[in-house]
């Protein structure tokens, strides 16, 4: 039986002897089993003596000698064995290393397996390598580095250098296209602008500079019915002899938004550093109505119209003063066109306006506030886009407000505010399709001034398992010109609204009220007919509402007036709510409503509304049709939407909506007709697609 080299030397250690020196082995193996020693000279044989000498060990009882077995000398002349004779090869199982350890006096604890470690064991770690190079730059002390990150440049860039090796799951949301907006893309901002490929006029420094592009298109198709005059010069239709003619309307509207932001700064966890951006929108409009001089003062005007026009949403620029906590509190400033909402809901005053804003947080973000000043931007009348090739307005609004998180409750944000608008417009105004918009062509036709303050309230949040949005806001002004007297009113206007919802499941039930006040009396010293500034309410159901989406014309009592404005709730008999002054000599809203959202899927909702609104107080109306006696009550709202998201996403929305108004005692006595016309529709689709 032949053993192992290092067996051998073990077993004369265990002897008490020097182990003998071995021949060169091949210790390849082969695919069969542990490799063999390959003798080619005579070797030490292990006898059972050997063992069982070895220290610690029994003494062995005694053996007869065999007298066949062959002596020292004639072995040592004796040819090696040939193949056919060849010995066994010992392979050591673990346990039979483990008991010749354990004979060894080796115990478990003080054995290494390779590749393993141990706490507290330490294995002799190989001889140091010295190089010699000379001129090289030796690598910075190990205490340059933190222990548990490593500087990379570009740290953006880092992840997309894999693409497009599909073997790393997680890397895949970096190699897509530039035109996929969802997934991390150059030009939404996601990785910073390359300094070596930028162009040469751009002049920025730094490895923090981005670039956003800004995409939307806003599709809008409306078949619609509402009251319309008829044109007494020239009509179309000579057996239509009433008041109100043709209801039926349609209206084709397609906006591009698009434009480009210039940002530094990490925002991903803080405001940014400096912000330029530039953001315009062209829109073509095509509408076609039942009666001439709807759409145009000219009576030889058709009863269609398309037009088109490039108007300036945003353009401005954000500076950041400074950080005033380690959570990012900050103060910044912002001017130019910019977007401005006064409120939660878009009751006062939402819009695109020129003006300067400044604003910041405090307490963790618990605290905001906003203080600014904006100076009215013409508007183009057909699609309601900003106007700079005319003069701005001589319309005027400095605001200030502060916002309060779980104050007064836990859940609830709070807001106070304080606006005040003036405004010095006397000179004519003409809209574009030639209608007198200032003065509106209401009670004297005279020019306005007038100075009013709006205090306000607002709240949003959740008590409980209920939510709760509510604005309240008290107008306190002058009016230098009433349209009833020609001598300056007081005004003393107030206005409240509320939506409390719940949630159970997939679905959402909303209760909401408003109240806007009334004028009691057009003839005296005060103006209490609420009227805000320009209203966007998002509110008992918004658009897909019949009396909010449409305008209702007031005939009889005024030229070129409506009883609300398109996008708005308030009755509040404007010339135009773009272009019109506010108008605190009005019947006032009331309005109580129930309504509901359903999440059928992630991607599809439906929502339903059902709204009974009345005016407030008709002595305005009645004072200017001449009549004595007019109802409040303007009818029921009914409107069903539906909105499907395709990918559950606000990149691509589509939206289809119905509404039917079902009118009242007060809206038939305003507007009647022989047209056997007593209800009226608004369908909308609306398909808006993101980049």
């Amino acid at each position: 039986m032949l053993i192992s080299a290092s067996l051998v030397q073990f077993a004369a250690v265990m002897a008490g002897a020097n182990p003998p020196t071995l021949p060169p082995v091949d210790a390849s193996g082969g695919d069969n089993g542990p490799a063999e020693v390959k003798q080619t000279e005579p070797v030490l044989e292990l006898t059972q003596a050997m063992v069982e000498t070895a220290p610690g060990a029994d003494a062995p009882a005694p053996v007869a000698e065999d007298p066949s077995a062959p002596t020292p000398e004639a072995a040592a002349t004796e040819p090696p064995p040939t193949d056919a004779a060849k010995p066994e090869t010992l392979v050591l199982t673990p346990q039979d290393k483990a008991a010749l350890d354990a004979q060894a006096g080796i115990n478990a604890e003080d054995a290494l397996i390779d590749g393993r470690r141990r706490p507290g064991i330490q294995e002799k770690l190989p001889e140091a390598i010295v190089q010699e190079n000379e001129g090289a730059v030796r690598p910075p002390p190990p205490e340059a580095f933190p222990v548990d990150q490593f500087p990379v440049p570009d740290r953006w860039r880092l992840v997309q250098a894999l693409c497009p090796d599909k073997n790393f799951p997680g890397v895949q949301v970096t190699c897509k296209s530039i035109f996929d907006p969802y997934n991390q893309n150059f030009l939404k901002g996601d990785r910073p602008i390359d300094l070596k490929s930028k162009p040469k006029w751009l002049p920025i420094t730094g490895d923090d500079w981005f670039f956003v592009v800004n995409g939307i298109s806003d599709t809008v198709v409306e078949p619609r019915s509402f009251p319309q005059p008829i044109n007494r010069q020239l009509n179309d239709h000579p057996n239509n002899n009433d008041v109100f003619g043709r209801t039926e309307s349609i209206v084709a509207s397609q906006t591009f938004i698009f434009g480009a932001s210039l940002v530094k700064g990490s925002t991903a966890y803080k405001p940014p550093n400096v912000e330029y951006r530039a953001i315009f929108a062209y829109n073509i409009n095509y509408v076609n109505v039942g009666e001439r001089r709807v759409l145009n003062v000219k009576p030889s005007k058709k009863s269609d119209r398309l037009d088109s026009f490039l108007g300036v949403q945003e353009l401005f620029i954000d500076y950041h003063f400074r950080n005033v906590s380690d959570r990012f509190d900050f103060d910044s400033v912002r001017v130019g066109v910019q977007p401005f909402n006064f409120d939660f809901r878009g009751f006062l005053f939402q819009d695109n306006q020129l003006g300067v804003r400044f604003f910041g947080n405090r307490d963790n973000n618990r605290f905001q506030y906003n203080i600014g000043a904006i100076w009215r931007l013409e508007k183009d009348t057909n699609s309601g886009l900003n106007s700079l090739i005319d003069s701005p307005r001589q319309d005027y609004i400095f605001y200030a407000n502060a916002f309060r998180q779980d104050f007064p409750l836990p859940g609830i944000t709070s807001q106070v505010s304080a606006t005040l608008n003036i405004n010095r417009e006397d000179e004519l105004e003409i809209d574009d399709n030639g209608f007198p918009v200032r003065p509106a062509l209401l009670g004297t036709l005279r020019p306005r001034h007038y100075d009013v303050s709006y205090l306000g309230y607002s709240a949003d949040g959740r008590i409980g398992r209920i939510n709760v949005s509510a604005s309240l806001y008290g107008a306190l002004g002058e009016d230098r010109n009433s349209i009833f007297t020609d001598k300056p009113a007081d005004i003393r206007a107030f206005f409240g609204a509320a939506e409390l919802s719940y949630d159970y499941d997939w679905m959402r039930f909303r209760l909401s009220g408003l109240y806007a006040s009334g004028d009691g009396d057009p003839y005296d010293n005060k103006e209490t007919g609420f009227d805000a500034i320009f209203e966007n309410p998002l509110f008992a159901g918004a658009d897909t509402s019949y009396w909010i989406r449409q305008t209702i014309p007031f005939a009889g009592g005024g030229r070129v007036i409506g009883i609300q404005g398109r996008n708005g709730i308030l009755n509040s008999l404007r010339s135009s709510k773009e272009q019109g002054q506010s108008n605190f000599n009005n019947p006032g809203t009331m309005l109580l409503g129930v309504g509901g959202d359903f999440d059928l899927t992630p991607q599809f909702r439906v929502s339903a509304n059902v709204n009974h609104l009345w005016f407030e107080n008709t002595a305005t109306l009645r004072a200017l049709r001449i009549e004595g006696s007019i109802p409040k009550e303007i009818g029921f709202d009914y409107s069903l939407a539906a909105i499907w998201r395709p990918a559950a996403v606000q990149n691509a929305v589509f939206r289809l909506s119905g509404a039917i108004l079902d009118p009242g005692k007060g809206f038939s006595d305003l507007v009647t007709n022989n047209q056997g016309d007593n209800r009226y529709y608004s369908v909308l689709f609306n398909a808006i697609l993101t980049f």
